[in-house]
């Protein structure tokens, strides 16, 4: 499995390349159901394939089969006790999970091999990143690193969003990338509650299969 490459310690996660065929039984509960009953092919396979992939993260935290319909923010409300994360590109589904006592915020992220149209590489990047973009790119050219420095973007606003003040935007995060190591770092830049230093997240990142893959968590204080 891709996801496995990034997961922090304690999650354990799930993922397809690609979807089962149509006639297929979904195995979703009804309440899933109904929330695609008026979708498009397009978000039906999305959303079946990626809550499979829960689905079968979830039993092996060794939970019973339980619903994941979708809350207030459109991510899944999990169980009591559990963090979890879903993601899905064109030909990728993955979810990840783990138990709050072990891990209490975890988010992940997969987006195709691609570079990003420049206009949305500038709008999402500090002037600081810009830079490290371009020094990433001239040592290691086989890594469309404007896409990675998003998908990683978005792996720490899914770990951070019970946490955040605020809805946290694309310049919230400044991501420096470790390309040996395939690890990166996101500093916060919002000011945090109660006068609280913003918490400093640890990701991985990985790269195959047309797939760039991130995660992002932030462990239990010790």
């Amino acid at each position: 499995m891709l996801i496995e490459h990034v997961l922090p310690p304690h999650a354990v996660g799930e993922d397809a390349l690609g979807d089962p065929p149509a006639d297929a039984p979904t195995g979703l509960f009804p309440i899933e159901e109904r929330e695609i009953a008026r979708a498009g092919e397009k978000r039906r396979r999305e959303f079946t394939t990626a809550r499979q992939c829960a689905h079968r993260a979830l039993s092996r935290l060794g939970l019973s089969p339980t619903p994941l319909p979708p809350g207030p923010t459109g991510a899944p409300a999990w169980p009591p006790g559990i963090t979890g994360s879903i993601t899905h590109c064109d030909g990728y589904r993955a979810a990840a999970v783990a138990h709050t006592a072990d891990l209490p915020h975890l988010g992940i992220d997969a987006e195709p091999h691609a570079p990003l149209p420049p206009t949305v590489r500038d709008g999402i990047t500090t002037p600081a990143e810009r830079i490290h973009l371009q020094d990433l790119a001239t040592a290691h050219p086989c890594v469309r690193w404007d896409r990675l420095l998003f998908s990683a973007k978005e792996s720490v606003y899914k770990t951070c969003a019970p946490l955040a003040p605020r809805p946290l935007q694309f310049e919230d995060a400044e991501i420096t990338f470790s390309p040996t190591a395939r690890t990166f770092t996101a500093h916060l830049l919002l000011p945090w509650p109660a006068g609280i230093p913003a918490p400093v997240l640890a990701g991985r990142w990985h790269a195959s299969h047309g797939i760039l893959l991130t995660a992002a968590a932030l462990p239990r204080p010790a």
